[in-house]
């Protein structure tokens, strides 16, 4: 019996349920469900020795895993079982038709038709799909939704908790969904707003430059005119009976393939794909795939020198709040192959010719280059080009030297061959990937699988289980040399045209003719990024200290999770398991957090969240350390939180005593390289004016300031306050930072229990005592809300139709109401349905309103419920006044039963899923060492959130909504005043014509000349 059983079956003597009342709904669910009809064997699985449909024409080992079936009228499907998380199906349909396949009249069609399921269908009226699978136990948005391409349509759902009945039910409703939707007028007028809302919001300085670059990397093809989302013009003219057109040229079975894996007999899941889809028909003509065109050079273009290569479409686009950026793209047709292990021999041969040069560019860049990044990436795109694109970031307006570096770097990678050893360091990094995919598949999820295959329908290619990878990749050692490899690199750079734009805030800093001039300039190769030095061994490196010694050792009181403890202080929580082989997590807990931080050292704190992890270790710089990962998985992710910092990292069972020392060196022997605090700068520094181009980049400048009073801890750093900062001013902040505080670990996987306590003794046992943290650091809390009748507004210089609106309230933090929290979760939720429903379905004023809540637990507060939409700048006032009318009525009036249940069965499910791997319990442990009460109270945490009644949830609204007075926050286009607050009336009709009637004579005219 593997671990994840273990753990659940324990969670379910853990959690059991507290002094809390079980909801009459709760009570409704435990009678006896329906009779479930007889689900016939199925008869279209492809026969054993039979080439299974998706491996026609290729000789990569069959997935056994999986079954395969092609039905009568053409529809195929896949199918497999998988517990990953116990109990669970994930069920993808997806429909050969995306925004490639509509023509100029139906352009957005495929993504409005995908909106139009939901609507309502056969089994589903009108705007119940939401409703019915969150009965099922499925979080709208996560485990219930679909996404459209210029390729396809994919519909997803994961169902949690499955039994006959609810596969039966799934099956039933989501055939209704794809056979027989409602498409009338009526049901398009209603989704439209919601179609032009989710539009509206992409909109701004990115979507103009991601439009400029479609537009140029894919002249004279399709993709080029053809975005997912359409155009206005195409939307509003909509009717119910051209998306039926659609809809019946290509929703047809043999356009689709449904894909199934869970925790069900497949035998069952193949039966039910036949039952509710083996008879379905089309209707009318089928559609005929378009051609999608080839990237062909313009006649008479230039060609680059030293090569056949064509300079084709070239772009500048000047937008003043956004950073430069550089691509260009040497651009191939695509066409389909034969996936054969021969053929990916070469894909990987491709993926470690790109790992060689991008190491090259992120050294040359770490040395203080001319540019801040620079990446190679080859991608087949939309099965309309197969391409290599070169992105980089110039860091200053003299963006010719930052192209001809970059230039260099590839060039001398296209005239020489790489040398063996850099060859063999990233074949060393493949084999430690392969290979921990080949531990972790009998922990990958089913959602993870049922994607990766339609992904590979996608893009015409099988899938392969991760052993067949490994040894396709073992046997082809005999390719990795250096004439291999560079004759693929050489082949990475040769294509039919070469394109590119430059994005640039500057005016007159670039035009084509310049970007043409540049790239047609002859590149000088440069060899000074080449690797130098081999591989480094962790067995040459100093030790930390003096080994400390065990003062306390035993069980933490929860499953077989244990507590270690050292004589400097250092206390640990162990559990080894296996329910994920071969991984192992491994947290650092240490310091004061955003505690640590104040005015003065304020700008440091995000600089660290960049720099920190490579400015080095003891002798080791960022490029030394990379020669020391070799063959090993190894990470270091660092972040600040509320009371600690923290280092995290996934890796494996071999590596994770060098991984302990890795974070202990960091503690005990830090380095202080300035070169990654100076680039940090920079990213800093560019990134800044990109804030102001939406309102959801204002809100991600100045959300958490404003909400704490304006806490300069949580001051996004200006250009001027970047300007001061220094490598030395880096280290003298954050020298003292890494030595005070307590130290927790957490260690949570596939580990050698003895091996690993006795490297910790060597490790972070061996570090010097912490000094103490200051009393006045350690009272440190987030500052109080300055919240006031009139919303505080802040502006933007994106598009004049662009504005966001949110409100917040404070609520608290700790552990000690920690199960208050776990149950005004349950509120936010019904909070959060309830404003969807009014200002998406109803309005279509917001394409998806968001109400979330936030419980610090390591602070005693600093918590809150925010509720946030973005929408039109006239529609603003609406959202305050159908807030603040939810907040009132689920103060006045208790939630119905079935509104609690819609967001009970979803949480419950989530829990039972999550408490599967290790990280859940890794997350709800952290701070037990120091804090029993922890391990007490993760005891209750399933009931806490999937058990309560309409009484408790009227008494939370009243305590935390009805009593406590809400920040509200406007983020408006500049140039525009905020509109009148409306009567305080539940949001209908009248009041969203008002508004929509109210909203363009302030908009159209505020968007900005040349854009």
């Amino acid at each position: 019996m593997t671990m994840p059983f273990r753990a659940f079956a324990a969670l379910s003597l853990l959690l059991v349920p507290a002094a809390l009342p079980v909801p009459l709904s709760a009570q409704d669910n435990a009678a006896s469900p329906a009779p479930t009809p007889d689900i016939p064997a199925p008869r279209a699985l492809q026969a054993e020795g039979e080439t299974p449909w998706l491996y026609e024409g290729s000789d990569v080992p069959v997935d056994s895993e999986w079954l395969f079936g092609e039905m009568e009228n053409g529809l195929r499907y896949a199918v497999r079982r998988n517990g990953v998380p116990p109990g669970q199906i994930a069920v993808r349909v997806r429909v050969d038709a995306g925004s490639l396949h509509e023509e100029d009249a139906e352009q957005g069609f495929a993504h409005l038709l995908e909106h139009l399921l939901f609507r309502e269908s056969k089994y589903l009226g009108q705007a119940e799909a939401i409703a019915a699978w969150q009965r099922l136990g499925a979080t709208f948005g996560s485990d219930a939704n679909a996404e459209t391409s210029p390729t396809h349509t994919a519909y997803k759902l994961d169902i949690p908790d499955i039994d006959d009945a609810k596969l039966y039910e799934s099956f039933r409703l989501l055939s209704g969904m794809i056979r027989e939707p409602v498409l009338s007028d009526e049901n398009v007028a209603a989704e439209r707003p919601i179609v032009l809302a989710e539009k509206r919001e992409r909109g701004g300085a990115a979507q103009r430059v991601n439009d400029l670059t479609r537009r140029t990397f894919f002249a004279g093809q399709r993709l080029a005119t053809r975005n997912p989302i359409g155009t206005v013009e195409t939307l509003e003219a909509a009717t119910g009976e051209a998306v039926q057109a659609f809809y019946d040229r290509w929703y047809r079975p043999e356009n689709t393939v449904i894909v199934v894996a869970g925790d069900a007999d497949p035998m069952v899941l193949a039966g039910l794909v036949e039952m509710w889809f083996g008879d379905w028909q089309g209707t009318g003509e089928p559609g005929v795939a378009p051609d999608f065109g080839d990237p062909l050079a313009p006649e008479g273009a230039p060609v680059a020198p030293g090569s056949d290569l064509p300079i084709g479409q070239l772009a500048v686009a000047v937008e003043p709040d956004m950073p430069r950026n550089l691509t260009f793209a040497v651009m191939r047709p695509w066409r389909r192959v034969d996936d054969t292990i021969v053929y990916n021999e070469g894909l990987l041969l491709d993926i470690l010719a790109q790992s060689i040069i991008n190491r090259r560019l992120e050294t040359r860049a770490r040395a203080g280059g001319s540019y801040l990044y620079a990446q190679v990436q080859q991608d087949d795109i939309s099965r309309s080009t197969d391409a290599t694109f070169v992105t980089f970031a110039p860091l200053s307006g003299d963006w010719q030297a930052a192209l001809a570096d970059v230039r260099g770097v590839i060039q001398d990678a296209i005239a020489n061959p790489p040398t063996q050893e850099e060859i063999d360091r990233e074949a060393a990094a493949f084999e430690v990937a392969f290979v921990n995919s080949v531990e972790q598949a009998p922990v990958q999820s089913g959602r993870d699988l049922a994607d990766n295959l339609v992904n590979a329908v996608d893009i015409r290619e099988t899938v392969a289980a991760p052993q067949v990878v490994l040894d396709v990749f073992r046997g082809m050692k005999r390719r990795l040399n250096p004439e291999d490899v560079h004759a693929r690199t050489r082949a990475l750079f040769e294509g039919s045209v070469m394109r590119s734009v430059y994005v640039t805030p500057a005016i007159g800093e670039a035009d084509e003719a310049a970007l043409q001039l540049a790239l047609a300039s002859e590149a000088a190769a440069d060899d000074t990024a080449r690797l130098a030095g081999g591989a480094l061994s962790f067995d040459d490196l100093p030790p930390i200290g003096t080994p400390g010694t065990i003062t306390e050792q035993g069980a933490l009181g929860i499953l077989e999770v244990e507590q270690v403890a050292f004589d400097n202080g250092v206390r640990a929580i162990l559990w080894a398991n296996d329910a994920e082989p071969g991984r192992v997590t491994v947290r650092v807990r240490f310091g004061a957090g955003w505690r640590a931080f104040d005015a003065d050292t304020a700008v440091y704190a995000p600089i660290g969240e960049m720099a920190l992890v490579e400015t080095g270790l003891g002798e080791l710089g960022q490029n030394e350390l990379d020669r020391l990962y070799t063959g090993r998985k190894l990470g270091f992710d660092f972040a600040i939180d509320d009371a600690v910092f923290t280092f995290t990292a996934q890796t494996r069972s071999d590596d994770v005593a060098d991984q302990l020392y890795l974070f202990a060196a960091k503690l005990g022997m830090p380095r202080w390289d300035a070169d990654p605090v100076i680039r940090a700068r920079a990213a800093a520094e560019l990134a800044y004016n990109t804030y102001a181009t939406s309102p959801g980049a204002v809100l991600n400048r100045d959300l958490e300031y404003v909400a704490t009073g304006g806490d300069p801890r949580f001051a996004t750093p200006t250009p001027e306050m970047l300007a001061e900062v220094t490598p030395e001013g880096f280290r003298e902040v954050w020298e003292p930072l890494l030595a005070q505080g307590p130290v927790e670990l957490l260690v949570f996987g596939e580990f050698d229990r003895d091996a690993i306590v006795e490297r910790l003794r060597e490790t972070f046992g061996a570090l010097p005592e912490r000094e103490r943290i200051d009393p006045v650091i350690a009272a440190r809390v987030p500052g109080a809300m300055d919240a006031s009748a009139e919303p505080r507004v802040l502006t933007h210089r994106g598009d004049a139709n662009q504005a966001a609106a949110v409100i917040a309230w404070p609520s608290g933090g700790g552990m000690a109401s920690i199960r208050e929290s776990r149950q005004l979760e349950i509120l936010v939720q019904i909070f959060n349905n309830r404003l969807l429903d009014a200002l998406r379905e109803r309005a279509g004023a917001s394409y998806a309103p968001q109400v979330w809540s936030r419980w610090p637990t390591d602070i005693a507060s600093g918590g809150r419920v925010t509720a946030l939409a973005q929408l039109e700048p006239a529609f603003v006032p609406i959202f305050f006044a159908e807030a603040e009318r939810i907040a009132r009525d689920l103060a006045a009036n208790p939630p119905t039963d079935d509104e609690i249940q819609r967001v009970t069965e979803p949480l419950g499910q989530r829990i039972r899923r999550a408490s599967t791997g290790n990280q859940f319990w890794l997350f709800n442990l952290e701070g037990a060492s120091v804090d029993p009460s922890r391990v007490d109270k993760l005891r209750t945490l399933l009931s806490d959130f999937s058990e309560t009644n309409p009484q408790i949830m009227q008494f939370l609204a009243d305590r935390y909504f009805a009593r406590r007075t809400p920040l509200k926050l406007a983020v408006i286009p500049e140039g525009q005043e905020l509109a009148k607050a409306p009567p305080a009336a539940p949001l209908d009709a009248s009041a969203v014509q008002a508004a929509s009637g109210a909203r363009s004579a302030a908009g159209a005219a505020a968007i900005p000349a040349g854009r």
